[in-house]
């Protein structure tokens, strides 16, 4: 039975709410607006299915409930009986304003060259409310050292403001605990295990800290320096991917709605800024279904034809690099179960220093790679030392879809304004199996899409209408799948080294999960090592950031639900209008094989290029 609802005034508006509703959750469903710093969408909603709450730390939220002797938290104050509530007043006014100046009193830094400038909502606030630095004067000089250079999250707690929006996001949201409340009273701040350096503590480097953060307290590493750097130098030739989390995104940094598609102008863009060839990361995308799709039947054939147990199921997949350091730091036992293929950043790196440079006689060494990523742990993933196996550097940079929207303006580009242009080739035809990665659920999609029209000979929409997986599809923060394969067809020539014939799987039901955000990551791990129903998956994905990569670190700021569901719906878009929408039927990625990975998927050179070990799996 439904509570009772609760008739209650803001500012002479009458409305009804629900029982336990706050105070500022009623005040925006009139369109009143109540300045906060500590609260965040995110962080006070069931959409992660954890009991979070309001933090009511930074005060800013004040309101004068009739009766109550003092202001009110409004994020953390429940209706519970009918009142009457008032947001302004002089009295409230005048509050804000004191909590902002003592904020502005341990704030040091220096907002022209803070990479929040123009989008910190500590500058908002005391614009807004008029609040200067000379009240309550300011440090004179800066409280902490600064962080280390190599440290891909930065912190520099002179600009914290202590709303702790980063702590309960990397506690509740993510489930790494890798900041903590340290000292008493004035000295209070947020930092890691005995303060470490980010680099050094249990960081997955995800970037969703940096995505909540309201100032300039925690960044990404700054790259635009470096890769202008090599633009500019005429003895590299310089190439960029782009990854399709950003293309529905970076329209956000020049004021378009969120889900705005940018792909063909933003490559218009970076051909003015000097990169000598713009490719598409989808491209590598596909790839990484072939090699992960052959490596999960090679799998699935040792286990129930060879009974060889050495191959670990359920096969996890691979390429979010904020997944792969979560699993490496809390369950290493597991690690025999991911898949060794490379992300798709990494294998178009790789193919770019080998196969590309090549065709053209270039001498790798001179070759710059460049990657556009949503995603701040991609800049870990580039640096470790497994990610070389050409000799050089896979990806020599990683810029996230923030710092590019910098470089853009930088360089005067309007970016909404620039005409469209194709990708160059060979990396530029892609399908779209290849763009759902950027969502929650596309890189199993697109998985399945391959791997079922590969083993049943029959077109995947005569199972799912217009091939639109949908049960994959979705927010739920972990869900299962499973089809049954009733028919079985011949083994294609690209797999025929790797099983004689599919009868095996005649029959056989496969199961798949999925999980985003490694909060939810931790309930899966913790229902296989429990024996429960995702135990008996065959193929689980996971995605480190919330909504997968379009809810990315790197992503523009702010990222919440309906902003995450805005890019989802653009990038599904993109997929439906595409002619070609499986892996395997990508023209470009079957040529490659044909041309330099000649004994298929899983062969000893894609293993030895495209996977981060290479052992005689098959």
């Amino acid at each position: 039975m439904t509570a009772d609802l609760i008739t209650i005034t803001i500012d002479g508006t009458a409305l009804k709410v629900s029982p336990g509703t706050t105070v500022l959750e009623a005040a925006r469903k009139v369109n009143i607006a109540i300045p906060t710093l500590c609260h965040h969408a995110d962080l006070c909603s069931d959409a992660v299915k954890k009991p979070v709450i309001a933090a009511s730390n930074c005060r800013m939220c004040l309101v004068d409930v009739e009766g109550q002797r003092a202001l009110q938290a409004s994020c953390a104050l429940p209706i519970n009986a009918p009142m009457a509530i008032r947001t302004s007043s002089p009295a409230i006014r005048r509050a804000r304003r004191d909590i902002l100046a003592l904020m502005m009193s341990e704030h040091f830094g220096d907002c022209p060259a803070c990479k929040r400038n123009g989008n910190c909502e500590l500058q908002d606030l005391c614009s807004e409310y008029q609040v200067d630095t000379s009240r309550f004067g300011r440090p004179g000089k800066p409280l902490f050292a600064r962080p280390d250079p190599e440290n891909i999250i930065q912190r520099d707690m002179n600009k914290c403001v202590l709303c702790r929006r980063c702590l309960r996001t990397c506690t509740f949201y993510q489930g790494v605990n890798a900041l903590t409340p340290t000292g008493k009273g004035q000295d209070v701040s947020i930092a890691t295990f005995m303060d470490r350096e980010m680099m050094d503590a249990w960081c997955i480097n995800c970037g969703q800290c940096v995505n909540r953060c309201p100032t300039g307290a925690l960044v990404e590493r700054d790259d635009t320096a470096a890769v202008w750097k090599a633009i500019e130098n005429p003895d590299k030739f310089v190439v960029i991917q782009t990854a399709p989390a950003p293309r529905a995104s970076i329209g956000e940094c020049f004021g378009c709605e969120p889900g705005t598609p940018m792909t063909f102008r933003m490559n218009t863009a970076l051909k003015r800024m000097g990169f000598d060839r713009v490719f598409d990361t989808t491209f590598s995308a596909d790839l990484t279904i072939l090699e992960e799709g052959a490596e999960l039947i090679s799998r699935l054939y040792k286990t129930a034809v060879l009974k060889d147990n050495s191959a670990a199921l359920p096969q996890f997949t691979s390429c979010s690099p904020g997944w792969i350091k979560f699993i490496e730091h809390f369950y290493p036992d597991y690690l025999p179960h991911l898949s060794s293929a490379k992300s798709p950043q990494q294998m178009m790196g790789a193919v770019i220093k080998t196969y590309f440079a090549e065709k053209n006689g270039w001498d790798p060494s001179k070759v710059v790679t460049v990657s556009l990523m949503p995603c701040t742990a991609k800049k870990f993933e580039a640096a470790r030392p497994e990610m070389r196996a050409s000799g050089y550097r896979d990806i020599d940079y990683v810029l996230t879809t923030r710092e590019l929207a910098r470089m853009i303006k930088q360089a005067g580009i309007d970016l909404p304004a620039m005409e469209k242009s194709p990708f160059d080739n060979p990396f530029g035809v892609s399908t779209g199996s290849g763009v759902i990665f950027a969502a929650t659920g596309g890189v199993m999609e697109a998985a399945l899409r391959t791997v079922l029209e590969v083993v049943t000979g029959d077109k995947v929409e005569n199972l799912f209408d217009k091939a639109d997986i949908v049960p994959v599809r979705g927010f739920d923060g972990v869900r299962m799948a499973e089809v049954t394969v009733n028919r079985v067809g011949p083994v294609p020539a690209i797999l025929s080294r790797l099983v004689p014939d599919f009868e095996w799987l005649r029959g056989a039901t496969l199961r798949v999960g999925l999980a985003h955000g490694t909060a939810n990551a931790v309930r899966v791990m913790q229902d296989i090592e429990d024996g429960g129903p995702l135990s008996t998956c065959h193929f689980i994905e996971f995605m480190a950031c919330p909504g997968g990569c379009l809810g990315g670190g790197g992503q523009p700021i702010p990222t919440s639900w309906e902003i995450r569901s805005a890019r989802a719906n653009a990038i599904y878009g993109e997929d439906a209008n595409y002619v070609v929408r499986k892996s395997h039927e990508n023209e470009d990625v079957l040529r490659i094989y044909r041309e330099f990975f000649k004994e298929g998927p899983c062969s000893h050179k894609s293993h030895e290029l495209l996977h981060t070990h290479y052992q005689e799996r098959v």
